[in-house]
């Protein structure tokens, strides 16, 4: 089981980003959570296996219809077990 930490760039507010990411991560089996930044960028915690991760951030990459994504920041962490489900955080 992996962790990544991600923050996604671009035009991504206003455009239902934290439910798309919510709908594929529970879709994939992901768990974690998705939050608005107040610079209009999205931090998202994710954790699940390497495949499932793969898979949640190449379709975070591309982003639902309204949005564009510019940039993915990602860095792995520790894995802690700590999410029952994925959650849009407010």
């Amino acid at each position: 089981m992996k962790r990544v930490h991600l923050w996604v760039s671009g035009v991504v507010q206003g455009v239902a980003f934290r439910y798309f990411a919510c709908r594929k991560a529970r879709e994939l089996g992901v768990v974690g959570w998705v939050k608005n930044l107040l610079n209009g960028s999205l931090e998202i915690m994710a954790e699940g296996e390497e495949w499932q991760l793969k898979e949640f951030i190449e379709s975070v990459r591309i982003g639902p219809p309204a949005a564009t994504v510019t940039e993915v920041e990602i860095k792995e962490e520790e894995f802690k077990n700590e999410f029952n489900q994925f959650e849009v955080r407010f």
